[in-house]
């Protein structure tokens, strides 16, 4: 890691807080340097933590296939999973510490919160990057680009957003998707009947047990459930163009700058060194731990966005 800029740049965080410290009165009050042999610099926020207490909670989700889902040993798994073990590895190496990891299940409607209120130091799933969101949570560069979809049986008549008209729709509480559905339902007048339920796996339930026509999401997590359920039979399908864009990001608290950095310098060299390459083909082209694959090569996007960050352009 660029462990060298890191810590120049905490020296001088610190000479600059403590030169202008009387203009900052309302703000949070550097700490005074210590000599723990841990910490070159003094620590702060989420990095003061870890060396506290030698633990990173991480947030994961159990239905997010390929991003952030459970296994068959239970344990969380995925596209996410994997990017967020870097960055605890790379927070390790920065105070000089071994960290565990102590493993916290989020779900759409309280991600954010657990990330706020402290109870989760990286959310790891599938969670989109935006302004609204930006307001409360800081976000990792890009990790991937997904959109609203619409899922339905083999089958069936809807084709499009139109034919959702009076129909029963699944969507997952707390997501983007319901916004963009609850919107295009009223720009549109089209009637339809969702059906705001906790989790993705609850929506293809409601789709495969005949409780709804259609389930709403991005449209990654549409194919990730197809393929980890195809061993139970029904045959599904996505159709339909993108209802949203929806950038993904590894979500952690605001005001945290040490944190930020970390974050910044690791994802750099995850795509300097082609590591996020090497786990997107992981994730998105070979074989699940299920036995099927995805199959979704890299969109051209999320080619460019990975060269940018490699550059050192965080997006």
């Amino acid at each position: 890691m660029k462990m060298q800029r890191f810590w120049a740049a905490l020296a001088l965080a610190s000479l600059i807080a403590t030169a202008f410290g009387a203009r900052a009165a309302d703000d949070v009050q550097t700490p005074p340097p210590n000599n723990d042999a841990y910490s070159p610099a003094t620590l702060t926020g989420t990095l003061a933590k870890a060396r506290d207490t030698g633990t990173i909670a991480l947030g994961y989700r159990d239905a997010s296939v390929p991003f952030s889902y459970l296994g068959a040993r239970k344990e969380p798994i995925g596209y996410s999973i994997e990017l967020c073990t870097s960055l605890v590895a790379a927070i390790g190496n920065a105070i000089h510490k071994n960290l565990n990891i102590q493993w916290i299940h989020v779900t759409p409607e309280d991600r954010i919160d657990a990330v706020v209120d402290g109870k989760v130091d990286l959310e790891c799933g599938s969670t989109t990057s935006n302004v609204e969101r930006q307001k409360r949570v800081a976000f990792s560069p890009i990790i991937f680009v997904a959109g609203t979809k619409v899922m339905v049986k083999k089958g069936s008549p809807i084709r499009s957003f139109r034919d959702l008209a009076g129909k029963t729709v699944a969507v997952t509480a707390g997501t983007t998707n319901e916004k963009a559905l609850r919107d295009l339902d009223r720009k549109f007048a089209l009637g339809m009947r969702l059906q705001v339920v906790p989790d993705h796996a609850d929506g293809f339930a409601r789709v495969a047990n005949g409780q709804a026509d259609a389930f709403a999401t991005d449209d990654v997590l549409l194919y990730g459930l197809i393929a980890e359920n195809a061993a139970k039979g029904g045959a599904y399908q996505v159709v339909g163009d993108y209802l949203s864009y929806d950038p993904y990001g590894i979500m952690f608290r605001k005001n945290d700058p040490q944190l930020a950095q970390v974050v910044r310098d690791t994802f750099q060299e995850l795509a300097a060194d082609g590591e996020i390459e090497r786990q997107y083909k992981r994730w998105f082209l070979q074989r699940l731990p299920s036995g099927k694959s995805l199959d979704m090569p890299m969109s051209a996007q999320l080619e460019s966005i990975i060269q940018t960050m490699a550059g050192g352009e965080a997006q």
